[in-house]
């Protein structure tokens, strides 16, 4: 593209909302799609979401906000979806045009709950968009600290180098570095598997379980995850790049992790039920724990030795009692 590109983001949470403020940094203009009217109005009013990181104000003559996803879509080179993976299929089936043309970058940390598809194979088969325009968005990155212009760095993984450059240049700033890689499929499965990691690092500290037993458990999740994503997509990578042990660290370990509150919630005793009503934002492991789960079992012979993965689902789809669980669980860690 010899003219600056188009943008557009999806979604109207607290990841999508730090993209939108990462883009503006750059940009003149930022395209903005989210379904609450209301939200929309607030920002135009008063310059901040009121919902997600609220301390953020916008120049509100950068945004072009919409509730009419075909709007944004339409207006847009390069695509950015920043939703719950469980809420994705619905909103693109209010789009009434074509994706194929676009360029996607996947910000969601999730597997299609509809298709059990990561995102990427998702706007693959379901949508005909070529992989090398689609690409991934991943940390270790919390959107919190984006917010507070904390030193921060993402992975912007894509097959078209010239693509991932691309976005890196709209994205990087004085407190955002950014570094691209080839490795889609593995670093969506780890921005995907690290969220149900966090889920058991809550539900050990819930149940009492101290910073030894937390180590322990980071270190034999990363190498679970690096046996899951290698009988998954087997490729040279090195685990303990940013991308999958730092992402996994900052949502094990950060007190912005809403899937490390979500797994504390279940070790001090919530039902799931209530856990998840408590929440005000979407804990992507509790559906990722249930799509993981199910497709490295269906693997067979082939499948991964996932013992961490194993507990966190018997724990939320199960009813198995955490406490009983964990207790098998530091049997098998080493």
């Amino acid at each position: 593209m010899e003219n600056t590109p188009t943008f557009a983001v999806i979604g109207g949470g607290s990841w999508a909302t730090a993209i939108v403020k990462m883009l503006c940094e750059n940009l003149d203009h930022v395209h903005w799609y989210m379904r609450n009217e209301i939200a929309l109005e607030h920002i135009r009013k008063e310059d901040h979401n009121p919902n997600y990181l609220s301390s953020v104000e916008f120049d509100v003559n950068q945004l072009k906000l919409t509730s009419n996803i075909d709007e944004a879509v339409s207006a847009a080179d390069i695509i950015i979806f920043a939703i719950p993976s469980a809420f994705l299929k619905s909103e693109l089936d209010k789009l009434s045009i074509p994706l194929k043309d676009k360029i996607i970058f996947s910000a969601i940390k999730g597997i299609v709950p509809e298709t059990s598809l990561i995102v990427g194979e998702h706007f693959n088969e379901h949508y005909e968009i070529p992989f090398e325009n689609i690409g991934v968005i991943t940390g270790p990155c919390h959107a919190e600290e984006v917010a507070l212009e904390r030193l921060s760095y993402i992975t912007i993984a894509c097959a078209n180098e010239d693509n991932a450059k691309l976005l890196v240049k709209y994205l990087n700033s004085d407190y955002i570095k950014c570094k691209t890689s080839e490795d889609i499929i593995g670093t969506e499965h780890a921005a995907m598997l690290k969220n149900i990691y966090a889920i058991a690092a809550g539900i050990a500290h819930g149940l009492g379980y101290g910073d030894n037993f937390q180590s322990v458990l980071m270190s034999n999740a990363i190498r679970e995850m690096k046996r899951y994503i290698k009988k998954t997509y087997k490729m040279k990578r090195n685990i303990n790049d940013s991308a999958y042990l730092g992402d996994l660290l900052v949502t094990g370990y950060s007190v912005f992790s809403r899937n490390r509150m979500f797994g504390n919630m279940i070790g001090k005793g919530y039902t799931v039920k209530s856990a998840k009503m408590e929440m005000s934002m979407v804990a992507e492991g509790y559906y990722a724990a249930k799509s993981a789960y199910e497709i490295n079992k269906a693997k067979k012979k082939k499948k991964a030795k996932t013992p961490i993965i194993n507990a966190v689902y018997s724990i939320l789809y199960e009813n198995k009692n955490p406490k009983k669980v964990f207790l098998k669980l530091t049997d098998k860690l080493d």
